[in-house]
């Protein structure tokens, strides 16, 4: 049994057992990837050629190669998922979420992919993406939603199918109340829309079958599961 399943629900160690898993195609990570893709395409092009782009709880580094034309930091507190990111061109900075070692409106864009779930302090993260922001900058983030569906979806069954995230990895306690998100972000000048994400699952079925190497995200409909957030900084 991987050491990973041995850990408690949420220890961020596992990220570390797992390191190895962070771009195997068929690992462990694999769903990760294809949120990745589903987050590049909110990312709207970059304004100048000096734009930062923040990649909070930056992993393996999988956002990476899905965009373009911004200098590219991730902050994560893994070291070997940092090691990997770099490898990947990505600016890497050890250190806590919910202590960002940057400058108010540094970024131009923020991304926030995977994490508040993660975390207990939900209003203290989500005040921290939106500090170093710049006015005019694009917040982006994924999360689960705290609702039935968000925990079976996510734990009951996504730990029991191929390509769903690791046994353990998640703690349904953690997950993200969208109207708390919602009202946080708007104190700190971010109007968020939500939309659903779910897999295809014609191109789910494919890729089990070893008939495709992706599967692609929908972006659409009801975001009592995975969901994105996507809204630009007032002021």
């Amino acid at each position: 049994m991987p050491a990973a399943r041995l850990r408690p629900r949420n220890d961020p160690g596992q990220y570390d057992d797992l390191a190895d898993q962070w771009w195997a195609p068929r690992g462990d990570f694999a769903m990760l990837a294809w949120i990745a893709d589903a987050r590049a395409a909110l990312v709207p092009a970059p304004r100048t050629t000096t734009d930062l782009l923040l990649d909070v709880a930056c992993g393996g580094g999988l956002l990476a190669p899905r965009v373009s034309g911004y200098r590219h930091v991730g902050v994560d507190l893994s070291r070997p998922a940092l090691d990997l990111a770099r490898d990947h061109g990505v600016e890497t900075v050890r250190g806590d979420v919910l202590r960002l070692p940057f400058a108010d409106g540094t970024f131009a864009v923020v991304v926030a992919g995977e994490i508040l779930e993660h975390v207990a302090d939900h209003r203290r993260l989500v005040a921290e993406v939106c500090r170093v922001l710049e006015p005019g900058g694009t917040l982006i983030i994924d999360a689960i939603a705290a609702t039935w569906w968000g925990r079976f979806s996510a734990i009951t069954v996504g730990e029991r199918i191929p390509a769903g995230p690791p046994a353990g990895l998640h703690d349904g306690a953690l997950f993200v109340n969208r109207r708390e998100l919602l009202d946080e972000a708007a104190r700190h000048g971010v109007a968020l829309a939500l939309n659903g994400l779910r897999p295809s699952a014609r191109d789910y079925l494919l890729w089990a079958a070893r008939l495709k190497t992706t599967v692609r995200m929908i972006p659409r409909g009801p975001t009592a599961g995975l969901f994105q957030a996507v809204g630009t900084k007032t002021g």
